[in-house]
């Protein structure tokens, strides 16, 4: 079936982050089309899996609090609206060495920001939470606010919300082409043409090859979560385990308790370190997937170690600072990008959303995005974290 229509804005890709901008746009009585190259919502990108960790104790820059203090309140603020619970607080810990990456950052940014927290030796973060078993020596900041959402149901709720305030979203329509045209933007499907004052790109992987002025800064990579039967499972229930971001030897890792599906759940980030395209995204998980998952569960959490019962692929976009972007595309001042959040961008979905709707009305927002800009990248900024 052909379509075609006008509209005020456009956005590409109604996951996460669209499905987010979509309903805020709505909300302010926009004309929006949110279209979705697979199902809403889907499980070929980077929000399936039940859930996805939300942490005010930011080890990657402090500059990140303020912004999700807001994204908290949003995610508020989409509860009451959808009339389900989507954010669950079980706090949060960083563990790691106390000369590391995590341990050290985290307590900046609690620090710089008058966050509560608890600093704990290993001893103690074991006596605290007997099911995470950190070596002799590391340490830990327990911060109380953190926790998870649950990812698929919060796209739903987004895009059923914005649908309720009159939005139009197309699924199993795939861009073709866009060019901007002036004031207007014209998107070429492979149903139909449209076209809106602006575009927003929120397409996760396939944002790259959709804007070639990103060439070389959105790299995907595969990633396999896995979920294992707890020997114990007292103490990975929600109200004995936090979520946990953990800087062990085997490289950084991240754990939920038992929520939504049986078992505790585990990723580590950057997994077998296999860069891919998004169409060709390995799907297949393989047993050294699981080992490299195990392995840790094995260690830090032993009582958790018991039979596998879920291993799902999925994928990070990196930059190369593995900050996030979020920007007016070069040359096409009416089309915005939100792209590259290097496997810690969901928590942020709620603010973004109101991000991309401030950018594609008004040009600008009154939210700090400066680490977020393309222009760091120039004159050989691209640099790692």
């Amino acid at each position: 079936m052909s379509a075609s229509g006008a509209y005020d804005v456009i956005v590409i890709g109604v996951g996460g982050m669209g499905s987010a901008t979509v309903y805020e746009l709505a909300s302010r009585g926009l004309r929006v089309l949110g279209l979705e190259r697979f199902d809403v919502p889907h499980d070929m990108g980077s929000s399936h899996g039940v859930n996805r960790i939300i942490r005010l104790a930011y080890f990657e820059h402090p500059s990140y609090v303020p912004l999700l203090r807001r994204a908290y309140e949003r995610w508020l603020e989409l509860e009451l609206a959808s009339g389900e619970q989507l954010l669950h607080i079980t706090g949060s810990l960083d563990v790691g060495p106390e000369d590391g990456m995590v341990f050290p950052g985290s307590l900046q940014s609690c620090e710089e920001h008058a966050l509560p927290h608890e600093v704990l030796t290993s001893a103690e973060l074991s006596g605290h939470f007997p099911g995470v078993r950190p070596p002799d020596g590391w340490m830990g900041v327990y911060q109380p606010d953190g926790g998870f959402v649950l990812s698929e149901r919060a796209i739903v709720s987004h895009v059923s919300a914005a649908l309720g305030r009159g939005a139009e979203v197309r699924a199993r329509e795939a861009v073709l082409e866009w060019q901007s045209t002036g004031d207007r933007v014209q998107v070429e499907t492979s149903r139909g043409s449209y076209e809106a004052g602006a575009l927003v790109l929120t397409s996760g992987a396939w944002a790259g090859p959709q804007a070639p002025s990103l060439d070389g800064l959105l790299t995907p990579e595969r990633q396999v979560m896995g979920w294992f039967q707890p020997l114990r499972p007292e103490l990975f229930a929600p109200a004995a385990c936090p979520v946990v971001i953990g800087e062990f030897e085997e490289g950084l890792y991240y754990s939920f308790p038992v929520f939504g599906i049986p078992g505790f759940k585990i990723g580590k980030f950057h997994h077998l370190g296999e860069a891919t395209i998004a169409e060709d995204l390995d799907r297949e998980v393989r047993d050294e997937d699981e080992a490299a998952l195990r392995q840790a569960v094995a260690r830090y959490f032993p009582e958790a170690n018991g039979p596998t019962l879920s291993l799902r692929a999925c994928m990070f976009t990196n930059t190369p600072d593995e900050h996030f972007i979020i920007d007016a595309l070069p040359g096409a001042p009416n089309v915005f990008v939100a792209a590259g959040f290097s496997g810690h961008g969901y928590k942020f979905c709620s603010l973004v959303g109101e991000i991309m709707a401030d950018l594609a009305t008004l040009g600008e927002t009154d939210h700090d995005i400066s680490l977020f800009r393309l222009d760091r990248f120039e004159a050989g900024g691209r640099t790692s974290r």
